[in-house]
């Protein structure tokens, strides 16, 4: 008799419950660390590190970056890291996962979180309200991700059906809350323009972005 060919058994070995890719990993992170960190900070730290639209045009600009950094709560941090996180996985893989991939990642979230905050600055320009978190940001991985929706791993259209959908659900979920005066669970207003100045930067960069991605890198 012939014996039976050894078994296979690369084919029964478990998916990995987390394979986010790793620029989305340090996307939520960063938002997770730094709440943690300045869950000890002072009052008039927290002051100097939010976005103040009445300094913004008054040359104190550096808000627009640090407050991507500074949240209201764990609900609100826990809410941006998972978006994070969802939205930032395929757009990282679009952009690739190798050092010059990442580097692009960490790029185009920071500028869509830049445009978002200056977006509302601009909106609210005598504003003294304190904004802070990284959903403008965040919602820039949406808009990003919604041109991936209608050709997965490809970009669509910014008119795609798809795409429009994500961005219509968007645009009324935000109306909502800015009619609601908030979200349950969230302390203050929400910064809603913020969050639609955000996803249309995204939508519209992301383009610019995957242009300069190194084909080697993708996965």
């Amino acid at each position: 008799m012939t014996p039976d060919p050894p078994l296979d058994h690369r084919d029964d070995r478990p998916e990995p419950m987390f394979n986010a890719p790793w620029p989305a990993v340090l996307a939520a992170a960063s938002i997770v660390i730094s709440n943690l960190v300045l869950g000890w900070a002072s009052d008039e730290t927290i002051y100097r590190l939010a976005l103040e639209p009445v300094r913004v045009w008054s040359g104190d600009a550096l808000g627009l970056v640090t407050s991507l950094f500074v949240h209201s709560g764990w609900i609100h941090t826990l809410m941006n890291a998972a978006f994070a996180l969802a939205f930032g996985a395929p757009v990282a893989r679009l952009l690739g996962l190798g050092a010059r991939g990442g580097s692009l990642f960490v790029l185009f979230y920071m500028v869509c979180g830049v445009l978002a905050g200056l977006g509302y600055a601009a909106i609210h320009p005598q504003s003294t309200s304190l904004v802070v978190g990284a959903s403008g940001a965040v919602a820039g991985l949406m808009g990003g991700a919604a041109r991936l929706l209608d050709r997965p791993g490809q970009l669509s259209g910014l008119f795609a059906p798809r795409a429009m959908s994500l961005a219509l659900g968007w645009l009324v979920i935000n109306l909502v809350m800015a009619a609601l005066g908030g979200f349950p669970g969230l302390t203050g207003a929400v910064a809603w323009e913020a969050h639609l100045f955000g996803f249309a930067a995204g939508a519209l960069l992301i383009s610019p972005a995957a242009w300069l991605t190194p084909r080697s890198e993708t996965h």
